[in-house]
C-alpha cells in the first residue's frame, strides 16, 4: 500500500508541474482521472514492486545525487581542457570495477552515474563487475569510480 502511495503522490506532482493549472476545477479533475487510472493500471499489471517504486534508495540517495553533481563538475573540467588543448592527450582504456550495489535498481544507478559523468561510459552491466570505457588516463580511475559504487551501496537500504 505504502508504494502505491508513492506513486499516487509522484504522479499528482509530476502532473500538476507540467500542466500548471492549479485553479481550474474541470482540468484538475481530468488530472485527478488520469492519475488514479495510471495507477489502477500499475496495479493490475503488477508493476508496483522494489523496482517500478524505489522507495529503498531514499533518503540516503540525495546526499549521494548532492556528491554526483559535484564529481560531474570536475570530470567536465578535465574533458573540456582535453577539448580545448592543442595536442590532446586521448588514451582511450577499457577497464571493469566492482559492482557493490545489491538491487537492480542500485546496480542501474551505478552505471549510470559512470556514464552520466563525462569522459567515462558504463559498457556492460554484470552481476559482479561492470565494464567501462573512459577517455583518458585521467579519468580511467578505478579506485574513484568503485568509491562511486560503494557510495550507491551505502544509498541504498538493505531490504531483506
Amino acid at each position: 500500500m505504502g508504494r502505491i502511495l508513492i506513486l499516487v503522490l509522484n504522479l499528482v506532482v509530476i502532473w500538476l508541474l507540467l500542466s500548471g493549472y492549479f485553479d481550474k476545477p474541470l482540468l484538475l479533475a481530468f488530472g485527478a482521472a488520469s492519475v488514479a487510472f495510471t495507477t489502477w493500471l500499475a496495479v493490475r499489471a503488477r508493476i508496483i514492486d522494489n523496482d517500478s517504486v524505489p522507495s529503498g534508495l531514499f533518503p540516503g540517495i540525495l546526499g549521494y545525487w548532492a556528491w554526483l553533481i559535484f564529481e560531474i563538475g570536475k570530470a567536465n573540467i578535465l574533458v573540456a581542457r582535453q577539448a580545448l588543448a592543442v595536442e590532446p592527450k586521448l588514451s582511450p582504456k577499457l577497464f571493469t570495477v566492482p559492482n557493490p550495489p545489491r538491487s537492480s535498481v542500485g546496480k542501474a544507478t551505478f552505471g549510470n552515474s559512470i556514464t552520466l559523468t563525462p569522459g567515462t561510459v558504463t559498457i556492460d552491466v554484470r552481476e559482479e563487475e561492470i565494464l567501462v570505457h573512459a577517455l583518458t588516463e585521467e579519468l580511467a580511475d578505478v579506485e574513484a569510480i568503485t568509491a562511486m559504487g560503494e557510495r550507491v551501496a551505502r544509498a541504498e537500504r538493505r531490504q531483506t
